[in-house]
């Protein structure tokens, strides 16, 4: 069974104990959405936008960000770019 929802409005709806696993969304607004005890290991985003975005409580293991955008973004409260530029800087006196 593959089944498709193409152009609705679910706003406000809410998924207990769904299971969605392979699923794909495409051109999806999920703006304000709430993820708790959400299983996304394995999953892709691709051209997302995060900007505003919390996430805590994570298990971030072996988890790969490439060609994004990294301005304001925070880890454990140190800016991200500042991270950048610590290890930059450090591996360029190492050198």
């Amino acid at each position: 069974m593959n089944p498709k929802t193409e152009n609705a409005d679910l706003n406000g709806a809410e998924f207990i104990d769904t299971n969605l696993a392979g699923a794909r969304f495409r051109d999806v607004n999920l703006a304000g959405a709430q993820f708790v005890d959400v299983n996304l290991s394995g999953a892709r985003f691709e051209d997302v936008a995060l900007a505003g975005a919390t996430i805590r409580n994570a298990n971030c293991s072996n988890l790969s960000i490439t060609d994004a955008c990294y301005d304001g973004m925070r880890i454990d409260g140190i800016l991200v770019t500042d991270l950048f530029g610590a290890y930059r800087e450090q591996h360029l006196k190492n050198r």
